[in-house]
């Protein structure tokens, strides 16, 4: 069975991870900038993390991640953008195949409506037997689901 990591991006990064076994664990993650830091010591402590979920479980064969088109604020999008160019470049670094998937492709596979709100998908995530802390933990978990039933991982 593929290792498979499915991430919403952004600065409370949502993750999901399913294990050769086939056990799910997920989480949320913060990259919020720290006072004194500079604007780019958050996609380092991004690639950090990245590195020591890899490390930690011995490998991932697959990334998935939530492919947003359009934003609510210019702070999100650049956020967005850069979260998403260090994963791919990560994954490329390492040779990790990865993947983007339309935030309404994950919500209709989720909870049959493309448009769900933030509480039909945490609803969602419990209707599966999770227990997510936030939206994002949800989508990263929706997002799981969806690779693992649409793409024979």
């Amino acid at each position: 069975m593929s290792l498979i990591l499915a991430l919403d991006l952004g600065t409370q990064t949502g993750w999901a991870l399913r294990d050769r076994d086939g056990a799910v664990t997920s989480g949320s993650e913060s990259f919020k900038p720290q006072r004194f830091e500079g604007g780019g010591m958050r996609y380092l402590r991004f690639k950090r993390w990245l590195t020591e979920i890899k490390q930690s479980c011995d490998g991932i064969d697959a990334v998935y991640f939530e492919e947003v088109r359009r934003h609510a604020g210019v702070d999100a999008a650049h956020a967005y953008g850069g979260f998403m160019a260090h994963l791919t470049a990560w994954c490329e670094h390492h040779q990790i195949p990865y993947q983007g998937v339309p935030v309404g492709t994950i919500k209709k596979h989720a909870t049959g409506k493309g448009n769900a709100n933030k509480d039909q998908m945490i609803s969602a995530a419990r209707l599966r037997g999770h227990a997510p802390a936030d939206d994002n933990e949800a989508d990263a978990i929706a997002l799981l689901h969806w690779a693992v039933e649409t793409q024979e991982v």
